[in-house]
């Protein structure tokens, strides 16, 4: 008669290699699970501590109760000036300083993966230049006769320029290095058209306060940016998700992920249009923030490794802290005066972009 342990796995042939390599996979999942709870407790108490900051002195606790109150909770301890600083001013820009930074984040990761181009970012396709010549259309030539916002024409003018890169790209042959030069050629052909009509159209204050926007800025920004600009990374985080696998095969090349039965064409048609979408609506609330997209996937992957599924959610929350801080030092270094936002990550970006290339090369 056969011994009952023989079949679970704990009889004589399973030793402690067998017991080690049974529990390696919980081991890591537990690991996986501590590390995305470790970075939503920083995203968290980076958010709360990042509102305090500021010429008006006000605590975490007061942070807290006053959201509370305003979600219907309770009854904030702030007066009423006090309580619009937090709930009408610094909330909703931290908030999207967050959203920002892991869509950016994340459309990196994809694009990196998905053009097999470790120095690829949400901007090679041109959709910065795009919206940064749709907003200028609004403001300086007043296209839309004042019904147009400045968000909604940097969102028409993104998608312009990612429908020239499809466009191109298509006729080109459809390859990831025709799709990367496509997008080189979009975006300078909207700096061209930006820099144009800043120059010959625009007075004195009008060309500052465009430049400001192109250089990224968050200010002025309101629950109703939050709200589309979550609603949209939600759609973009899901998306990219449910592709994770596909973005593995990715990594061995396109002619190996068609072997493993990806359908590459629909697949980077898909991907490509929801980092352009995600893209597009963070720039036309925020403007032209850059680096985010090229340095934190890196970063990530040092951590997680590149695995998608580990990679994705551990990169969109690396994005959100950074941002959040870049935007307090932003808003708080020259107090009183702001510093846009992509300036800032321009400064830390490119110490990081040099070590990037350095890495390539010593890679290939």
């Amino acid at each position: 008669m056969p011994d009952a342990d023989a079949g679970s796995g704990a009889g004589p042939g399973a030793g402690p290699g067998a017991v080690g390599a049974a529990s390696a996979p919980t081991l890591a999942r537990a690991r996986q699970t501590l590390l995305w709870l470790a970075g939503v407790a920083a995203l968290v108490l980076s958010v709360s501590v990042a509102v305090t900051i500021g010429p008006a002195e006000i605590s975490v606790p007061d942070v807290w109760s006053t959201v509370a109150a305003h979600l219907g909770w309770g009854e904030s301890p702030l007066t009423p000036i006090r309580d619009g600083i937090v709930w009408n001013l610094r909330m909703p820009r931290t908030v999207l300083a967050a959203v920002c930074g892991a869509g950016l984040a994340v459309c990196g990761a994809v694009m990196q993966s998905l053009l097999r181009n470790p120095l690829a970012d949400p901007f090679v396709l041109g959709v910065s230049s795009g919206a940064s010549t749709g907003a200028v259309a609004v403001v300086v030539l007043g296209v839309g006769g004042g019904a147009v916002s400045v968000s909604a024409g940097a969102f028409v003018g993104a998608l312009c320029s990612f429908a020239l890169v499809l466009l191109l790209s298509h006729t080109l042959g459809d390859t990831t290095d025709r799709v990367v030069l496509s997008g080189v050629a979009a975006m300078q052909l909207f700096s061209a058209l930006t820099s144009f009509v800043v120059l010959t159209a625009g007075d004195a204050e009008t060309t500052r306060g465009v430049l400001f926007w192109l250089l990224g800025s968050l200010s002025g920004v309101g629950w109703t940016d939050v709200w589309l600009c979550g609603a949209v990374l939600a759609v973009a985080l899901v998306i990219c998700l449910g592709h994770a696998r596909t973005l593995d095969a990715f990594a061995f090349g396109p002619e190996a992920a068609a072997a493993l039965g990806v359908r590459v064409a629909r697949t980077r048609l898909v991907l490509l249009c929801t980092t352009a979408l995600l893209t597009a609506a963070l720039v036309s609330s925020a403007g032209a923030i850059g680096f985010v997209g090229l340095v934190l996937p890196h970063a990530a992957r040092a951590v997680v490794g590149s695995g998608h599924a580990r990679l994705l959610p551990v990169t969109a929350l690396a994005g959100a802290v950074f941002l959040v801080w870049v935007d307090t030092l932003a808003r708080t270094a020259l107090d009183p005066q702001e510093v846009p936002v992509g300036v800032v990550t321009s400064l830390i970006g490119v110490p990081a972009f040099v070590a990037v290339l350095y890495r390539t090369r010593r890679t290939t």
